[in-house]
C-alpha cells in the first residue's frame, strides 16, 4: 500500500499476525475525507485463504450498536414508546421480583418498585444482566444459558423468555447498569411488537439503506467466513469448527451478539454516525450517543470497563481521557469474538478492527490498535 496515512497502524496489526496472536485481520480507518481499508493474514490458522475486505466475521457485541439503531429507528416510527412498560410485549416480565441484595438467595426477594420500561432495556438499567460475582443469581443464569458468550442457550424466543421469567432481578429497575441482557430482551420485544422477524426489520430499516449486503444473523456464503479461535494455554484453540454456528438461521435472532458482518459493511454503518442518514437521524444519534446514566447507575459500567466510561443507548461513551486514545465524546464498543469499533466526531474519525481471536478480558485486547490510531492523529 503506497502513501498510507496509517502505516503505523497496519504495521502493528501485521506484527500481531507474525507473532501468531491471530491468523488474520480486516480493519478500516476513516479520518476526515480519507479512508483506508487493510487486510492481512489468512482466514484460518495454518490456512492459505487470504483475508479480504468481504471476509465475514462474527461481530459479537458490536451487534448491540446496530441493534440499538434499529430499535430507535422503529421507536421513531411510533411502533412503541420508550417509556412504555415492557410487559405489553413481554408479559413474562409483568411482575418482577428483586433480590433483597445482589448476592442473596433466589427466594429472598422484594417486589419491584416500578415496571421495567423499554428505555431500561436500551440503557441496560432494567436490573438484570451479566453478573460478575459468583453468587446464586450468576449461577442460575449460567445454568439456564443466559450469560453472554459461546454457552448462551440456543433456544427460541418464547423459551428464552420463559427462562428469564424464572429469575429475580439483581437490582431495582433503574438502579444500576448491568451488561447484555437488555439487548437480548429488546430483540424479542421488537419482533413481537412488529409481528415480524428481526432479520426482516433489520434489513428494511438498517442494512439495506446502508448497503450492508453481508450483515445478518447468519452467513449466506459460509466459504467467506473467517474461522474463530479462543486463546488457550498453548496457543489458539478452534471455536466452532467448520463455522457451523453461523451457517444457518439461529434459534433466536440476537441483538446482543448474534450478527455477522464484514469490515466494509461495518464501516458503512459507522460512517452514518458522521454523515447522518435516514437510518441514523439526529434524534437517534442524540439518544444513542448521549450519556444515559446517573453516577450511581454508572458503577456497573466502571466495574466491567474501568473508569471514565459510561453508556448511551447500545454504545459505550468516553467521559474522560483515562487512556491515551479515550476522548470525551468518543463512542465505541468491543465484541468478544475479537472485534472493536469507534466513532470520534471531534476528530472526524471512524475505525473498526475485526480479528478471529476471542477476547481474553473486557479490556486490553485492542490497546495496541487504538494506541497506534491515536498516535497517528495526535
Amino acid at each position: 500500500m503506497s502513501a498510507s496515512a496509517f502505516s503505523e497502524v497496519w504495521a502493528v496489526l501485521d506484527g500481531q499476525v507474525r507473532l501468531g496472536r491471530f491468523p488474520g485481520y480486516a480493519a478500516a480507518v476513516r479520518h476526515g475525507n480519507h479512508t483506508e481499508l487493510r487486510t492481512g493474514g489468512t482466514t484460518s490458522l495454518g490456512g492459505s485463504t487470504p483475508m479480504r475486505p468481504d471476509t465475514v466475521f462474527r461481530i459479537a457485541s458490536l451487534s448491540k450498536i446496530v441493534g440499538a439503531a434499529l430499535v430507535l429507528r422503529l421507536a421513531g416510527t411510533g411502533a412503541f414508546d420508550l417509556d412504555s412498560p415492557v410487559s405489553r410485549w413481554l408479559p413474562e416480565l409483568a411482575s418482577p421480583r428483586v433480590l433483597s441484595r445482589p448476592d442473596a438467595e433466589l427466594s429472598d426477594t422484594v417486589p419491584a418498585e416500578r415496571p421495567i420500561v423499554v428505555r431500561d432495556l436500551l440503557t441496560f438499567t432494567l436490573g438484570l444482566g451479566f453478573v460478575l460475582d459468583d453468587c446464586p443469581l450468576s449461577r442460575a443464569m449460567a445454568a439456564r444459558g443466559l450469560m453472554p458468550g459461546p454457552e448462551e442457550a440456543q433456544v427460541g424466543p418464547d423459551e428464552l423468555m420463559s427462562r428469564y421469567a424464572t429469575l429475580p432481578l439483581a437490582y431495582q429497575p433503574g438502579e444500576r447498569w448491568l451488561y447484555h441482557t437488555g439487548a437480548e430482551l429488546m430483540g424479542v420485544l421488537v419482533a413481537r411488537a412488529l409481528g415480524r422477524p428481526l432479520s426482516s426489520l433489520l434489513s428494511e430499516y438498517v442494512t439495506e439503506p446502508l448497503g450492508m449486503v453481508s450483515t445478518g444473523f447468519f452467513a449466506a456464503d459460509i466459504s467467506r467466513v473467517a474461522a474463530s479461535y479462543r486463546p488457550g494455554p498453548s496457543g489458539l484453540e478452534p471455536d466452532d469448527p467448520g463455522n457451523a454456528a453461523v451457517a444457518k438461521p439461529p434459534a433466536v435472532e440476537s441483538l446482543g451478539g448474534g450478527l455477522v458482518s464484514t469490515v466494509e459493511d461495518y464501516l458503512s454503518f459507522l460512517n452514518a454516525f458522521l454523515v447522518p442518514t435516514s437510518v441514523l437521524d439526529p434524534q437517534t444519534l442524540r439518544l444513542m450517543t448521549t450519556d444515559s446514566l446517573t453516577q450511581g447507575q454508572r458503577r456497573g459500567v466502571e466495574e466491567l470497563m474501568g473508569p471514565g466510561v459510561s453508556w448511551g443507548m447500545g454504545v459505550g461513551l468516553d467521559l474522560e481521557r483515562v487512556r491515551p486514545w479515550m476522548r470525551p465524546g468518543r463512542f465505541w464498543w468491543n465484541g468478544g469474538s475479537g472485534t472493536t469499533a469507534c466513532v470520534d466526531p471531534g476528530n472526524e474519525l471512524a475505525a473498526v478492527l475485526m480479528t478471529q481471536r476471542m477476547m481474553a478480558s473486557a479490556t486490553g485486547d485492542f490497546d495496541d490498535f487504538w494506541r497506534a490510531v491515536y498516535t497517528r492523529l495526535d
